[in-house]
């Protein structure tokens, strides 16, 4: 009886603390190691091409994962009340960022006006603002269902689809990066959707989005290019059609096991990218198709594990983040995986956890930290308050079956 009294006097609204889920790093672990045997193998080929020392590229990759190691501590750590404090900071830090990396001039190295580069320091402008997106609208989100105005278009549509505009704007338009623009997009879309938006605004959002789209790619000409590559990628093979030719060579020459862990001629400057948005080409290359389906596999089991924690999530904000990094992580990786099959246009988007860049793996796991903190506190049943006793939603699991599960019944749909 002492014990039971115990347990129901530490039940919160939060959930008690427990044994987090340590699957969900082992399988980011196994992932990141899969991107340094990579890194490794194909090292020699990137270095000729860069003029560089043959351990480079491996070292580089590996202090990025002491890096993401760092961050996933410091945000496993992190306690939930402390992610309100942050978000301003964290808004300033991505516009700051994004500020240097528009004024900084265009190289050959740096293409585009989406790094911010300090001697030999560079960082990823947009992998912030997705970060700084991350928090923000789950809070956004949160506050507006904990009023009960997720269905008000003064209060929450219109402000949502004038931020998201002038952050697609400047992503997709000035930093000449659609696919971030396209991961943010998922995010938001996915958040507002969870949170409770109404089902005919959520339609709305997905057609602005989907003009949107339509006008970035008609108003430039490679990405139009690009979008012809992919319907027809053979007819060019030697320029616009080169990437997307070379990768599904280097796949389809993998073919059941593999060419072997050193055999890879893909990574010899005969796939452009290829220890970042073609990784999965070159490892498709070295092993196989058993290889691809056991990668592949690893990323499908980290999606179940988000969602298992998403769906016990304690909190309004915590569902919402949790659902926020599901849609970051998957939407890259079908995209990325999508684009090397030849099912999606190429967008120069990384494979989290695997692709080379130091950025990209920071930041994805510090978002995979807010998880574990999260996953601390998951529950496997709903702590009933008096508003949710009378909803006909009271009895499911967090976030089971329905959409918006913490709101308030005057924010539920009709």
């Amino acid at each position: 009886m002492r014990r039971a009294g115990r347990q129901q006097a530490t039940t919160t609204h939060e959930g008690r603390r427990h044994r987090p889920d340590y699957i969900l790093v082992l399988l980011a672990s196994s992932l990141m190691v899969i991107g340094v045997i990579v890194v490794f193998a194909i090292s020699p080929g990137l270095s000729i091409q860069r003029n560089v020392s043959q351990n480079y590229f491996v070292s580089k990759q590996l202090i990025a994962i002491v890096g993401g190691i760092v961050a996933f501590l410091i945000a496993s750590r992190m306690k939930r009340s402390m992610w309100k404090q942050l978000t301003k900071p964290l808004i300033i830090a991505a516009i700051i960022a994004t500020c240097i990396a528009l004024l900084l001039p265009v190289t050959p190295e740096y293409p585009a006006h989406r790094w911010v580069r300090l001697g030999g320091f560079s960082l990823q402008a947009v992998e912030v603002l997705k970060f700084a997106t991350l928090i923000g609208f789950s809070f956004f989100f949160a506050k507006r269902m904990q009023q009960g105005t997720m269905d008000s278009k003064e209060e929450t549509f219109k402000p949502l689809v004038i931020l998201l505009g002038f952050i697609g704007f400047v992503v997709a338009v000035l930093q000449s990066d659609l696919g971030s623009a396209g991961v943010i997009a998922a995010m938001v879309g996915s958040m507002a959707f969870v949170a409770g938006l109404p089902m005919k605004r959520v339609l709305l959002f997905v057609g602005v989005i989907g003009i949107a789209t339509l006008l970035a790619v008609s108003s430039s000409s490679y990405r139009k290019e690009r979008f012809a590559t992919f319907l027809n990628p053979e007819r060019d093979c030697q320029d616009a059609g080169y990437q997307a030719c070379q990768a599904l060579i280097a796949i389809g020459s993998g073919g059941l096991t593999g060419k072997g862990f050193d055999e890879s001629v893909a990574g010899y400057g005969y796939t452009p990218e290829a220890a970042n948005d073609s990784i999965f080409a070159v490892y498709g290359e070295m092993f196989g198709f058993i290889g691809t389906t056991v990668l592949i596999g690893l990323f499908i089991a980290m999606f179940a594990r988000l969602k298992h924690t998403l769906e016990r999530a304690p909190d309004e904000q915590s569902r919402l983040i949790v659902t926020g990094v599901l849609a970051w992580l998957g939407f890259q990786t079908i995209v990325n995986i999508g684009a090397m099959v030849g099912m999606l246009p190429l967008k120069g988007i990384t494979l989290p956890f695997v692709s080379y860049g130091g950025t990209s793996i920071l930041f994805v796991c510090a978002a995979l930290g807010l998880v574990f903190q999260i996953s601390r506190y998951s529950s496997f049943t709903v702590q009933e308050s008096s508003s949710e006793r009378t909803s006909p939603y009271a009895h499911t699991a967090y976030g089971r079956g329905q959409r918006g599960a913490h709101s308030s019944p005057v924010s539920r749909r009709s």
